[in-house]
């Protein structure tokens, strides 16, 4: 039988060495890592490992908790393991937690359950919010663009979650450059400005910073929050000398083999042989990379084990 313990969390979770930054011109500060729950947190995955991952790392100081409604798998499912730690763990910490969602990708069948629509994007944060045992998140995000649909149409709907009082604050993701300026702009107009932008940036994608999207965000007082700081991965050591048979390339899932071209193998090898030289992994110089970027606000990291959360918190000692 299992013996169900109480969760007080670390009187020290703020004393750890976890750095907070403001995000664009707000209030608001983040942690400089956040947990993100698209991968290891799904109804497929144990749930106690789940716990004593985010357990942990709010102890360390990691109060942002980064979801979507379709993360899982299943979809949803994330947001229901999140539920079920609100409910057993963290209520009593809930004002300590910045907890963001989104809504963008297919999630239901038929029209509505996709894109950014007003049908969709309400109806999706009202699923998300039982889903979560939450009242309101703080941040909601547009998880795509949406092209077919009027940004107005979007951004209004955004707009009035915050005046429903069911998000605080809003952000977009992966929008093209000419789409986030009407977005920061409308939003300012709409007394709800925009928070923060959400995109891929690592080692090996520097679209962001190529695009101008990282500057226009600087410019316009718009934080910014990376994903994928490890590609999936690619930029540890696990895929120095190929693809290891357990790696998600081998399996296909989300990183497609062909994605590891001879000229890419050479690059990482470079990276790697660099960060030796600095006495480094090759994870911790990805990471140390996007951190050091102006206008990063944070890295949204992901972890299937205590220890792994621990190797990515580590690199937080390099910027000191």
């Amino acid at each position: 039988m299992t013996i169900k313990t109480i969760y007080e969390a670390s009187p020290q979770r703020y004393d750890n060495g976890m750095i907070y930054e403001r995000c664009g011109r707000s209030g608001i500060l983040l942690p400089k890592i956040s947990l993100g729950f698209w991968h290891n947190f799904g109804g497929v995955d144990p749930f106690e490992r789940s716990r004593t991952i985010v357990r942990h790392a709010f102890d360390q100081g990691i109060n942002h908790l980064d979801l979507a409604n379709n993360y899982g798998p299943p979809y949803g499912s994330a947001e229901e393991t999140m539920g079920r730690l609100i409910k057993e763990d963290f209520a009593p910490y809930r004002d300590e937690l910045f907890i963001s969602t989104k809504a963008g990708y297919d999630m239901w069948p038929g029209p509505y359950g996709n894109w950014g629509s007003r049908k969709y994007l309400m109806a999706s944060l009202e699923q998300s919010l039982r889903r979560m045992n939450l009242d309101y998140v703080d941040l909601f995000y547009s998880h795509r663009y949406d092209p077919e649909t009027p940004i107005e149409e979007t951004l209004q709907a955004m707009v009035d979650i915050v005046r429903q009082g069911k998000a605080l604050y809003l952000g977009i993701s992966r929008w093209p450059y000419e789409a986030t300026k009407k977005a920061i702009d409308y939003l300012a107009n709409h007394d709800t400005p925009l928070l923060i932008y959400q995109d891929r940036l690592n080692l090996i994608d520097k679209t962001p910073i190529e695009s101008g999207l990282l500057e226009l965000c600087q410019a316009h007082g718009v934080g910014f929050i990376s994903f994928s700081p490890l590609a999936q991965g690619l930029l540890t050591n696990r895929y120095l000398q190929g693809i290891p048979k357990d790696s998600r390339m081998a399996t296909k899932a989300c990183l497609p083999p062909d994605r590891l071209t001879p000229e890419l193998m050479n690059q990482l090898r470079l990276w790697n042989s660099e960060a030796e030289a600095q006495g480094i992994t090759l994870a911790e110089k990805a990471l140390l990379w996007i951190l050091q970027q102006p206008n990063v606000t944070s890295v949204i990291v992901g972890a299937s084990s205590v220890t792994q959360l621990d190797d990515n918190l580590g690199t937080l000692k390099l910027l000191k």
